[in-house]
């Protein structure tokens, strides 16, 4: 099963509700006194591509909705392609400005819903970490069920998670956000552009 099944699930989706993402602020100040894991800046959003021109209109509208600060100093957004072929772009605004980070990622969606292309929109992350014990964190939005979870990937990069850390999140965001009540559609985002590891090294997962 891919990722794109994996998300979208055999039952009916969940009208999503893209203002939920505009908790993530609150949250991550919660986070950070309750946990030590801070922003890193840096989020993402997933969806799987379309051929055509519209779809490359839609990928350009983006791109200079969300470039057009870049002449104040911005960083430019990036699109990359992981390898099941679904399309992320992301974007970076200093750590300690994550409501303009949820701005952008918000716009993302917004935009790709209103275009008719809600379908293909899979998930988006924020980055966190934790520099004191080398952690890093992803609150990720589902964008089928309207819910969000952690995902915490161990260092290393064997591809492993700290399950424990997870329900820690869990329990302390309770208050913040619409947690996933399921747990097996936590799914493992390995490599995604927007985590801390990948922020670091320009977002190639």
């Amino acid at each position: 099963m891919g990722l794109l099944d994996a998300i979208l699930g055999r039952t009916k989706p969940v009208r999503p509700d893209l203002d939920r993402l505009f908790g993530l602020p609150a949250a991550a100040i919660t986070l950070q006194a309750g946990a030590g894991f801070s922003p890193t800046g840096a989020g993402s959003v997933c969806f799987a591509g379309v051929e055509g021109a519209a779809f490359a209109r839609i990928q350009n509208d983006v791109r200079e909705l969300l470039d057009a600060d870049t002449g104040r100093g911005g960083t430019p957004v990036e699109f990359t392609r992981d390898t099941y072929g679904y399309t992320w772009l992301l974007a970076r605004h200093p750590a300690d400005d994550t409501a303009s980070l949820v701005n952008d990622l918000h716009a993302v969606n917004i935009l790709l819903q209103d275009a008719g292309f809600g379908p293909q929109l899979l998930c988006s992350l924020v980055g966190f970490r934790d520099t004191t014990a080398d952690r890093d964190l992803a609150l990720v939005y589902l964008y089928k069920r309207g819910t969000f979870y952690p995902f915490a990937p161990l260092p290393g990069g064997a591809e492993k998670r700290d399950n424990a850390l997870e329900l820690q999140v869990r329990a302390l965001l309770a208050d913040d956000l619409p947690v996933e009540d399921d747990l097996s559609r936590w799914f493992p985002l390995w490599g995604a552009p927007g985590i801390a590891a990948q922020a670091e090294d320009g977002g190639n997962g």
